[in-house]
Parts: structure tokens; C-alpha cells; sequence
């Protein structure tokens, strides 16, 4: 790696000007040892100096199949207009915490809107999902209480628990045996689980959950990111869609998925909003929600409650590429939504991967490594309501050509469907 040398005074009275490399890059032996384990090691050694995220140069014909926008609402003419008419009538907007924010204000009228959506007595707008998982764990585990986390809950359900300083208990992936046997050990506390699993669009099994919490004594977290606008009524979610409303505790969502926006969502009682407001971090040492931001999620919810028919061909454009993929050769047996995981396993192979379908025109994601287990890395396909039937065929056409050419057969996955 080149230094970066600048021009500073000298300490020296003479004020002759030094030349010495710019503090960014004179870092001590415990940072420098960390950021060689990814450059020299990883990016280095294992991958041949290439980085698992650098995408190759598309084409005009490129399939994007890596973006959460599964109902193609970021585009919405009448979203950015709604957006664009709040930025255009001007006003200063008031910077400031969440906590400040007054009863009635445009951000909780807002809030409102989203519990009476999502069936729930109040809700509670953040920065982004991250911040409305870890804010919210921290605000309900404290030190010792144990928190049961499906072994692939998202990484900001994780850092919640960090946060309070409680007791993570990993529980195998919807295992709910494992989950009983953990409860039996340590006792009651926090169920936390996602709707639909954003690795491999696997769903909750969300009412065995639920009867365990209760049989426990336990509280349920259900993170709905990857349900909320795609599932249940409306695009109410998976828990309003299984009419578990009244007996999940609390329900969080990013709205940079199906609602193309940038925040977080939470739902709870308005006692808990009260108390939560005064004790998250998060919550109140970061600003509010802006003017032009709530007005797009206002036009984005109006539109959402209205797309049964994206909705639909979300569902379809997902069973059709599974069943299509299946019928390849390709073990995507461990989900069933619209999320889709390509799954070599080890990172040199998901980089084939990668760039075996970019060459081709098609644009996943990758996953790897804090993502997944290191050996478990994969190529995301995130499935949207847009897809024609010439893309998805296209899309089907690239697996089959690439089937052979990547030792499909020898993949991680596909050894994992042959043992089970």
C-alpha cells in the first residue's frame, strides 16, 4: 500500500516544513494487523487480489437480482414527486433527537399510520433497521438476561444484545427442538428471530415460536424486514399474516427494502415508546427523520396497502425461478420467499460465482464472511415484482449454461441436499 505524504510545519522554530507520511497512514501494529488479514490474506492469498464485492463493468442488458426493492417502488413517479413537493415548499426542518420531537408532530402522526397498518397500539420511526434492533435490544436485555437468537438472525439483532450487555443463547436455524432444549437451561427471556431470513429467504416457523415463548414465559422479537410490504395483508407482514399481531411483543423492520427508503421501524405499546425514547442510544443521540423522508414512507405506504398485484407477481416470479433452478440441478431447498442463495461454500468459489454470472449479465450479491460462516459464502439473488418472463428465462438459462463449467454438484449445498 503507497503512503500518502503531506506538508506540515516542523515543530522546530526554523518553520522549515516536514515531510512525513499523513496520519491515516501511520497507524499502529494492532490496526495494521488487522486490515493485513483482509488485504494480504483474504483479498491477497485466498482470492487471488481480487475482492469478493467489486462488481465486472455491465452491460446495457444487465438483470440486476441485488437490490431489496422487491415491489420496484423506488422509481414510483408519485413518490418522488411527494418527495420532491416537500423539498420544493422549503422550511427549515428541526435537527434534532427523536426525544425532543412533540405529540402530533409529522414524524408520529406517521408512526401511527404504521401501527394501525401493522395492527399494533404505537410504533416508533429510527434511523435505519440497524439502529431499530440494536436500540431496541439494548433497551429490553440487560445484563443477564439471556436472549435466544436463531443462529442466522440478522448481524444488528446480535449487536443489540452486545449493546445491553445480555446473554446471547444461539439456537440452531429454525431448529425448535434446539430452541426448547436452550430454553430448559437458561431460563426465560428473549426470543429474537426474522420473518423471512435475509441469507437464504427461509421462513420463521413464527407460531411454534410464539407457543414457546408463552409456554416459557418469554418475550418474542420478530424482525420483519424481508416480510414487511411483501407478506400478510396489505404488506402488513408475516406476523399480521399468521394473525399472531396480538402475541408477538415486538416487531421491527428496515423500510429500505420493500418501502426503497432509508429507516427503521419498531412496533410497541405508547408506554413503551415513552420509556424507549428516554433509554435507547440510539434513539437519542441520533436526529429525527426529515420532512422529505417522511413524506416519501407517507406516499410509499399509501402505495403499498394497493399492491396486491406486485405482491402476486413477486410470489410467482419467486416460485418460478426455484422451481427452475431446481429442476438444474441447484439445491436452493433451504428457503421458499424471494430470496434465493446460490451456494458454493468456500469464498474462491463464490467469486467463480460471481464472475461466471456477471460475464453473462446477471447481478447477484455476494455473501460471505461476517455475512455467513466463512465456508458458507453464496451469491444472493433478491427476486422483484418487475421481472419479465424474458428475464427470468434468462436468468435460468445462465444457471444451466454455468452448471457444469462450476461443478455445481460439488458445491457445499449440493452435498447438503444429498446428505439430507
Amino acid at each position: 500500500m503507497t503512503d500518502t505524504f503531506i506538508a506540515f510545519p516542523s515543530t522546530a522554530s526554523s518553520g522549515v516544513l516536514s515531510t512525513l507520511p499523513a496520519a491515516e497512514h501511520r497507524l499502529p501494529d494492532f490496526v495494521n494487523a488487522r486490515m493485513d488479514e483482509h488485504y494480504v490474506e483474504r483479498v491477497g492469498k485466498l482470492l487471488g487480489g481480487e475482492h469478493m464485492h467489486t462488481w465486472l463493468p455491465p452491460g446495457p442488458d444487465a438483470i440486476y437480482v441485488a437490490s431489496n426493492d422487491y415491489l420496484c417502488i423506488a422509481g414510483e413517479h408519485q413518490l418522488l414527486q411527494a418527495q420532491a413537493d416537500c423539498l420544493r415548499l422549503g422550511g427549515a426542518d428541526l435537527l434534532m433527537s427523536s426525544v425532543f420531537l412533540q405529540e402530533g408532530s409529522r414524524q408520529h402522526r406517521l408512526e401511527q399510520q404504521f401501527a394501525r397498518f401493522m395492527g399494533s397500539e404505537d410504533g416508533l420511526l429510527t434511523q435505519s433497521g440497524w439502529a431499530a434492533n440494536v436500540g431496541l435490544l439494548q433497551s429490553i436485555a440487560g445484563p443477564g438476561v439471556p436472549v435466544y437468537l436463531d443462529m442466522m438472525a440478522h448481524a444488528s439483532l446480535w449487536e443489540g444484545v452486545t449493546s445491553g450487555q445480555a446473554k446471547a443463547v444461539p439456537f440452531l436455524h429454525n431448529d425448535m427442538g434446539h430452541l426448547q432444549r436452550q430454553l430448559d437451561k437458561h431460563g426465560p427471556g428473549v426470543i429474537v428471530v426474522d420473518t423471512v431470513y435475509s441469507t437464504n429467504g427461509s421462513l420463521c416457523p413464527l407460531e411454534a415460536v410464539v407457543a414457546l415463548a408463552e409456554s416459557s414465559g418469554s418475550i418474542v422479537v420478530a424482525d420483519e424486514s424481508h416480510s414487511l410490504g411483501t407478506h400478510g395483508p396489505q404488506g402488513a407482514g408475516l406476523v399480521a399474516q399468521l394473525g399472531l399481531s396480538d402475541r408477538v411483543h415486538f416487531r421491527t423492520a428496515s423500510l429500505a427494502k420493500a418501502f426503497a427508503g432509508r429507516a427503521g421501524l419498531i412496533t410497541c405499546s405508547t408506554k413503551f415508546k415513552g420509556y424507549f425514547l428516554s433509554a435507547s442510544r440510539p434513539a437519542i443521540f441520533s436526529s429525527c427523520l426529515l420532512s422529505h423522508e417522511l413524506a416519501w414512507f407517507e406516499a410509499a405506504l399509501a402505495l403499498i396497502r394497493h399492491a396486491d398485484d406486485r405482491r402476486a407477481a413477486l410470489r410467482a416470479n419467486a416460485q418460478q425461478i426455484r422451481a427452475g433452478l431446481t429442476d438444474i440441478g441447484y439445491n436452493v431447498s433451504d428457503g421458499s420467499e424471494q430470496i434465493i442463495a446460490l451456494e458454493p461454500g468456500p469464498e474462491p468459489r463464490t467469486l467463480a460465482l460471481r464472475k461466471a454470472l456477471e460475464a453473462r449479465g446477471v447481478f447477484g450479491a455476494v455473501f460471505c464472511a461476517p455475512a455467513t460462516a466463512r465456508n458458507r459464502s453464496l451469491v444472493r439473488l433478491t427476486l422483484n415484482s418487475g421481472l419479465t418472463q424474458v428475464e427470468i428465462d434468462k436468468i435460468l438459462s445462465v444457471c444451466a449454461e454455468i452448471y457444469d463449467e462450476l461443478d455445481v454438484p460439488t458445491w457445499s449445498s449440493s452435498k447438503r441436499a444429498r446428505r439430507n
